[in-house]
Parts: structure tokens; C-alpha cells; sequence
């Protein structure tokens, strides 16, 4: 039996890890560049945006009702600057690599933005 919270985690990590490597986070959207929200499961009257590391596990949720949408990039240095900030802002939270079922942690922005910036303090050191 698996454990869904620590296979959340994990692919939290991972999205962590992988953005910091590849300096992008891929999102979905339409042409009319509207962005996928879902709601929260875990809040009432919260939205969720769901983000992934790479383009293939972004693109693979463009099925179904999502098939209107395809996977875009964006710079590490605008989901940080603008993105995580607008939406903290929006009281909007982060899906980070949610799974084929778009199940997965629902993270604060600001709590993906101190993580990020945890890591680049690490690293020039």
C-alpha cells in the first residue's frame, strides 16, 4: 500500500529540484492564454494552479476538459518575481507535479518562493 503523502512530497521535491536545474516551470494554457486553475480540495473557496518541472508531465494532463490547453514555459526568474508574488497576492495556491489524477500538495506561494530562495543562498555559499 502506498503511502499518497509521501509520494506527494517526493514530487514536491523533485519540482523543486528540477525547476532549480532547468530554470523553468511549465503551466498550462490556452490560446487565449488563460491558465488552468482547479479548486482546492483542501480549502473552500481556494483556487489551485497546478505547475510541473518538465514539458512531458505537463503536456500529459491535456486531456479530456483539459485537452483545450498545452504546456507552456516559463522563466524561474518571472514564476519567482512575478508569478509566486501575483498569486500570494491572489490567495491562489501551487500544485507542484501533481499526478495523472491532478492530485497532489497544495503549497503557499510564498512558502515555494523561501524554498527557492533557501536553495539559491545554499548554493553560493
Amino acid at each position: 500500500m502506498s503511502n499518497p503523502d509521501a509520494e506527494y512530497e517526493a514530487n514536491y521535491d523533485s519540482f523543486i529540484a528540477e525547476i532549480k536545474q532547468t530554470g523553468e516551470v511549465w503551466g498550462l494554457c490556452t490560446d487565449e492564454d488563460d491558465w488552468a486553475v482547479c479548486a482546492s480540495s483542501a480549502y473552500e473557496d481556494t483556487d489551485v494552479m497546478p505547475f510541473w518541472s518538465n514539458q512531458v508531465a505537463a503536456q500529459a494532463q491535456c486531456v479530456g476538459e483539459w485537452a483545450v490547453f498545452h504546456a507552456q514555459a516559463i522563466p524561474l526568474e518571472d514564476f519567482v518575481n512575478d508569478w509566486l508574488p501575483g498569486m500570494h497576492e491572489d490567495d491562489v495556491l501551487i500544485g507542484p507535479n501533481w499526478d495523472e489524477n491532478l492530485e497532489g500538495l497544495e503549497i503557499e506561494p510564498a512558502d515555494v518562493a523561501a524554498e527557492l530562495d533557501d536553495e539559491a543562498q545554499d548554493s553560493d555559499a
